[in-house]
């Protein structure tokens, strides 16, 4: 699963969670429209920490807790430039 994969399953998992549609989290969150559609339908691949930070406060979170997800705790970065 790619990284951006996680992002938008987390978004789409709260926003079902609490009954409220992307549109609304745009408006709650103060995050353009446009740039919260790239990130559901996986065009925007590595979301900036502000947008996230907006979008977790929206979900009444901290950037903390929106982050804190087994998926992503569990994800391996893996770098083929990264020496060993």
């Amino acid at each position: 699963m790619e990284y951006s994969e996680l992002f938008r399953q987390r978004i789409r998992f709260l926003c079902n969670q609490r009954h409220i549609s992307v549109n609304k989290l745009a408006t709650m969150s103060g995050v353009k429209q446009s740039t919260l559609d790239n990130i559901v339908r996986g065009v925007t691949k590595d979301p900036r920490a502000s947008t996230l930070h907006k979008i977790s406060n929206a979900f009444n979170m901290t950037l903390a807790e929106f982050l804190d997800f087994e998926e992503l705790n569990d994800y391996i970065f893996s770098d083929e430039t990264d020496e060993l």
